[in-house]
């Protein structure tokens, strides 16, 4: 199999579900596809909605002491939680991480599907997870996660890609570097570029996924449906699940 590497998805916690899910599909034109229980032995409920063929989760505790409500505390419910890649070989990049010191976290095996995650004190800013799903390579295949017909759930008339991760950092270039290493993607320029996305570096005051890029097909649509449901607008941008949406 040849060696791959993509964003499958990006999670976001949230002390609740809700309104984060609803705005989220509402402002966005995005519908969800799936609410997993496999989630309920972390402690988690949640809900997942594609942007194209990239998925956007929205992770709740629905009871304390969950790694993810330790988030909520430690950062204030700022940034993203997790970035998930799909590949070809999760386990030997979750060895390769562990080489550089970064540990394993936790290993999913629900076949198809098989996911390695690191533990994010060592990625630095958020989680990340590598996955393959076994006799699926098509990114439109299927993604267990995701439920049996994500596909179905696409919408696009509003929000058309993901395009971009913002990561700030007190030193970007450096947790560009370590994040290339981990990812086995060579940092240019305070960016990883993967096929379907790209991650950026940028200087801030503490360790965090902050902001998600999104093209949307009217950028005026999608803040004006912001406005409407509370939210405040800046510019481009509006805070949502603990991250910047940027839309252009």
């Amino acid at each position: 199999m040849a060696p791959y590497m993509r964003l499958r998805q990006i999670c976001l916690v949230a002390p609740q579900l809700a309104p984060v899910v609803s705005d989220i599909a509402e402002i966005m034109g995005l519908a969800v596809c799936y609410r997993d229980g496999n989630v309920a032995k972390y402690g988690l409920e949640n809900a997942l909605l594609p942007v194209d063929t990239i998925l956007l989760e929205v992770v709740a505790p629905f009871k304390d002491g969950t790694t993810a409500s330790r988030f909520i505390e430690k950062s204030g419910g700022r940034g993203g939680y997790m970035a998930i890649f799909c590949c070809n070989d999760p386990d030997e990049r979750g060895r390769n991480a562990n080489a550089m010191g970064v540990r394993t976290a936790n290993v999913i095996d629900h076949e198809p599907y098989h996911g390695v995650q690191l533990h994010p004190r060592d990625c630095r800013a958020a989680f990340i997870e590598f996955n393959h799903t076994e006799g699926s390579d098509d990114i439109l295949g299927p993604y267990p996660p995701a439920g049996p017909d994500w596909q179905k759930f696409i919408r696009t008339d509003v929000t058309q890609a993901l395009t971009c991760v913002e990561m700030q950092s007190p030193d970007p270039e450096e947790l560009a570097e370590h994040w290339g290493k981990i990812i086995g993607v060579a940092a240019d320029c305070s960016e990883l570029k993967l096929p379907n996305a790209t991650f950026r570096f940028v200087k801030g005051a503490s360790e965090i996924m902050s902001v998600l890029e999104f093209r949307v097909a009217d950028v005026a649509q999608v803040l004006h449906a912001a406005k409407a449901r509370g939210l405040a607008v800046a510019g481009n941008e509006f805070l949502l699940g603990g991250v910047t949406f940027r839309v252009g």
